[in-house]
């Protein structure tokens, strides 16, 4: 399955940029810990030994067992051996009670042979999806959990799927009266026809669940739409849009709808591939659909145009910091945000004998070279000037060597590519970002994720679309998207300074958070330490740049916390004041900020 072509790239807020930012200054500061030691070890499900693939370690041997309720600040949930749901909400650090039981699953799910681990997901501020593991899903009513401690869950929904599988999201809405609820099962499966691959797939089940009785009758929900889509890889990111008009997966192989209430979709695909998306083939074909060289000065760009072209037809946009270049009434041939500034008012496009499209645009500043023309769009060609080349070649010939290191005494010793550190590495895997209609089956939106490495989801907003985290160079940059905005489906919300550098240099880390107000961001090793990185903030004390002599207004502290426990870690979530880590054994509350 081939990947989509980009047509859409995310627009970095450089406001949220800290170019100044030096490093993280580790701060002995005490940590509050407060452990509770639970009457009953989770439910942790080990893999099998037929569960040998990397997608089985991502999907089930990294599975987070502890659950926040985003709707209620400071409670986490988990789900024990003997099949009880508890929950632990904080009100106080130093009068924490037992986690207490609200729900108890109704079957003996410890006895089923091919169980994968419980999964919980809160759909709303008063409704929460649940599977045993066994294959059941549950939808249960709440109440208003926040409010009461002693809320009954009524199971409203009960039904079994088939082969066992996890939640990974959820959501709920009202249309036209009536109540429906929308969510995300994933399953990892046997491919007989993948002879050179695992001989595994990844299936992402989107189910419908409505009140079919109007509300008189709320007990009486069924399934009204069941859609499957098919992957080689376990998704990093997947989230349904609000009221499920859409779906969103990060993903470093593609994912396509397979079925559609049980009728196969992959016949009647190409059928219904409209003008656009026909369009979209011929530029994505064997030759790239734009090319474009560079000088210190400025930027010269080639755009293949279809046979027919008018010059009305054009249409072009530029802006000191994004271009758009396409053709009336289609989606956009070229289109994003520049890797750097540029002079608008000497910029220029001409339409060409040979029917193609020439644009000079003029750098701002004049002699750094472009990585890249449009960030994170790999449609296009770079073609090098011979004698750029030959400068370049010339530069680097004291990097490369015949032999390992053949004079390590000298004074510029060859490049070893051995010794090259993890986090300089990026996978190996295009991973793209796409949004799919929940309609049509199309992708309507993909980003070429290129180097831009996953690092972690969190809820920052219940009313929303759960964020993600990316690696921006050396930085972790947090994006919002928005599914009902087609201009700005996917915000820069916060950044998270060299975290993405420092992340990648844990070699034992399991887990990765950060705060919904974002003042901290956390990882968590597998055993016993957690790592804190804070914003930066104001220092009290005057303190002196030494390299270049400057008054540091600003001062971001890293903190580490040792648990008491040998046990692995299960679960690792984050609120605006606490850090909540799950074993076996044992709860964990880190107190990281003081409330307001």
């Amino acid at each position: 399955m081939k990947m989509a072509a980009s047509n859409y790239s995310l627009k970095v807020n450089k406001l949220l940029l800290d170019p100044k930012f030096e490093s993280y200054r580790l701060s002995l500061d005490p940590l509050p810990i407060y452990n509770i030691e639970l009457d009953a070890a989770v439910a942790e499900v080990k893999l099998r030994d037929d569960q040998y693939t990397l997608d089985h370690m991502r999907a089930f041997g990294m599975y987070n067992y502890l659950h926040c309720d985003p709707w209620y600040e400071d409670s986490v949930y988990y789900i024990d051996q003997l099949g009880s749901i508890l929950n632990l909400t904080v009100t106080l650090d130093t009068a924490l009670g037992k986690p207490r039981e609200v729900f108890r699953l109704p079957s003996e799910f410890n006895t089923y042979e091919n169980r994968l681990c419980a999964s919980l997901h809160f759909t709303s501020s008063t409704w929460v999806a649940l599977s045993d593991g066994t294959g059941k899903l549950y939808l249960m009513r709440t109440s208003k959990r926040g409010e009461s401690a002693h809320g009954k869950w009524e199971i409203l929904f009960n039904q079994d799927l088939g082969e066992p599988f996890i939640i990974i999201n959820s959501l709920c809405y009202v249309n036209c009266g009536s109540h429906s609820i929308e969510v995300l099962l994933l399953r990892i499966k046997k491919d007989e026809l993948d002879v050179k691959g695992s001989g595994f797939c990844v299936s992402i089940e989107w189910l419908t669940i409505t009140n079919i009785s109007g509300q008189d009758e709320e007990k009486k929900y069924a399934i009204s739409k069941r859609r499957v889509l098919q992957g080689k890889s376990v998704p990093h990111y997947a989230a349904i849009e609000p009221e499920g008009g859409g779906l969103m997966i990060a993903s470093d192989k593609p994912f396509r709808f397979t079925q559609v209430d049980g009728k196969q979709v992959e016949e009647t695909f190409e059928e219904t591939m409209d003008v656009d998306e026909k369009r979209e083939n011929y530029c994505t074909a064997q030759n790239p659909i734009y090319y474009w060289q560079q000088t210190a000065e400025d930027i010269t760009i080639t755009v293949r145009l279809p046979e027919g072209t008018t010059k009305e037809a054009i249409e072009f946009k530029l802006s000191m910091d994004s271009m758009h270049v396409g053709l009336r009434g289609y989606a956009p041939l070229l289109e994003g945000q520049l890797y750097a500034l540029v002079d608008t008012e000497a910029s220029a496009w001409i339409m060409k004998e040979d029917k193609s499209l020439e644009i000079t645009l003029l750098k701002k500043n004049d002699g750094p070279m472009w990585r890249e023309l449009v960030m994170g769009n790999q449609r296009g060609e770079f073609i090098m000037d011979p004698a750029q080349a030959d400068m370049i070649n010339e530069g680097l010939r004291h990097l490369t060597s015949e032999d390992l290191n053949a004079n390590p005494e000298q004074s510029k010793p060859p490049c070893n590519a051995q010794e090259l550190e993890e986090c300089d590495i990026f996978p190996e895997d295009s991973s793209s970002l796409t949004r799919l209609d929940g309609s049509t089956l199309k992708a309507t939106h993909v980003v070429n994720l290129g180097s831009h490495q996953y690092l972690f989801s969190v809820v920052v907003n219940p009313a929303e679309m759960p964020c993600f985290c990316l690696r921006h160079d050396v930085d972790a940059l947090l994006w919002q998207p928005h599914g009902n905005q087609q201009d700005n489906m996917w915000e820069h919300i916060a950044t998270f300074n060299a975290l993405g550098y420092v992340q990648a240099s844990k070699r034992d880390k399991k887990f990765s958070t950060c705060s919904p107000n974002y003042s901290y961001a956390a990882l968590c090793e597998c055993l016993r330490r957690v790592f804190i990185y804070r914003q930066p903030s104001p220092v009290s004390t005057v303190l002196y740049n030494r390299k270049e002599g400057r008054q540091v207004g600003q001062v971001a502290k890293q903190q580490v916390a040792s648990l008491e426990s040998n046990d692995t870690v299960l679960g690792f979530r984050a609120t605006n004041e606490r850090l909540f880590v799950l074993t076996s054994k044992n709860l964990f509350v880190i107190k990281v900020n003081t409330g307001n």
